[in-house]
């Protein structure tokens, strides 16, 4: 099983549409996949349910079935994470575990416990690594292949514990000055919190068994809301698309750059167009975008549209696969 974050600092790139389609094309794809939803403003889970669900899963007073519920006896000081967190399928092969707002309630703890996770002491790791056991428990209860991680846009304590439950970060970024100053920001900080996890995991007390690798190794961006005029980015696009190359190496991977890059840039995943029209009627018809259907109202020219996602994502998860190593399971 591999999990991947999707990570920056900077909002409004399109993140959650991201991992929310990309968890849909890996199943569409014939992996087994579970999506989880580590931001407290839950847009993922927003995304993927209709209102009525939601209100069920989110009730007046104790959410069991959310991420918030699995790990809430651990932070609430009454024991550990609960022994399974509750799976919300979104087809076969496609699970779901729910965000919860509450989860903002975690960020103190969290931030207390990590540099105690350097001294050895037992609540401190476990902590620290309680989405971690989550998604282990989950990931292999639902035999998934690969585990996404939406997460908030800031560079906080929950995003940090997510880090660590990560084996992978792919970075979504928009052709402008903001997502540049995102990468600046995330790539030292990234640097930062897996050399601390490193420097801590070998002090984790032995009765707690495995511990998380914490990698967090970035395989490369994605660029989003990206927009094209006759085959060609458009000049105010254009201007910082031809950064980020230098940006990446230089924020993210640490390297020094003493001339321009060569493009197509290596470590750009995939470039996602700007898919105005066809949100909306995702969002009403509860499915992704490529898999709009003239009933769903995509007809004339947004069938040429989705079937221009459908290329896209497909073509992402392929890409994604091959920097993992993530082979297809012969069970689906």
């Amino acid at each position: 099983m591999k999990s991947i974050v999707f990570f920056n600092n900077k909002g409004g790139v399109g993140k959650t549409s991201l991992v929310y389609h990309t968890a849909w094309m890996f199943a569409e794809s014939g992996y087994r996949a579970l999506a989880v939803d580590l931001d407290p403003q839950s847009n993922l889970s927003i995304m993927a349910l209709d209102e009525e669900r939601l209100e069920a899963l989110w009730p007046d007073d104790a959410h069991p079935d959310t991420l918030f519920g699995a790990v809430e006896p651990l932070f609430g000081g009454t024991g550990d994470i609960r022994s399974e967190a509750h799976i919300e399928p979104l087809s076969d092969a496609l699970g779901l575990i729910v965000g919860d707002l509450a989860l903002s309630t975690t960020e103190d703890d969290l931030s207390t416990e990590w540099p105690r996770c350097l001294e050895g002491r037992e609540r401190a790791f476990r902590v620290t690594t309680a989405f971690w056991r989550v998604i282990k428990e989950a990931a292999a209860r639902h035999q998934a292949d690969v585990v996404l991680i939406d997460v908030g846009p800031n560079l906080g304590a929950i995003n940090r514990a997510a880090l660590v439950a990560a084996d992978y970060v792919v970075i979504p970024v928009a052709p402008d000055l903001f997502s540049l100053q995102g990468l600046r920001n995330l790539g030292p900080t990234l640097r930062r919190w897996r050399e601390a996890w490193q420097q801590a995991r070998p002090k984790a007390p032995a009765a707690l068994g495995e511990q998380p690798s914490g990698a967090m190794a970035p395989i490369g961006y994605v660029l989003m809301q990206h927009v094209e005029r006759l085959g060609r980015p458009t000049q105010a696009y254009a201007k910082w698309q031809a950064r980020l190359p230098v940006v990446y190496r230089e924020s993210v991977l640490g390297e020094a750059v003493d001339q321009p890059v060569a493009l197509p840039d290596p470590h750009q995943i995939q470039r996602i167009k700007h898919y105005r029209s066809l949100m909306p009627m995702a969002m009403e018809a509860r499915k992704p975008m490529f898999a709009l259907r003239p009933a769903d109202g995509a007809i004339g020219a947004h069938q040429t549209s989705v079937q221009q996602c459908y290329e896209d994502f497909e073509n992402l998860v392929h890409a994604i696969a091959n920097r993992t190593m993530l082979k297809l399971d012969a069970r689906v």
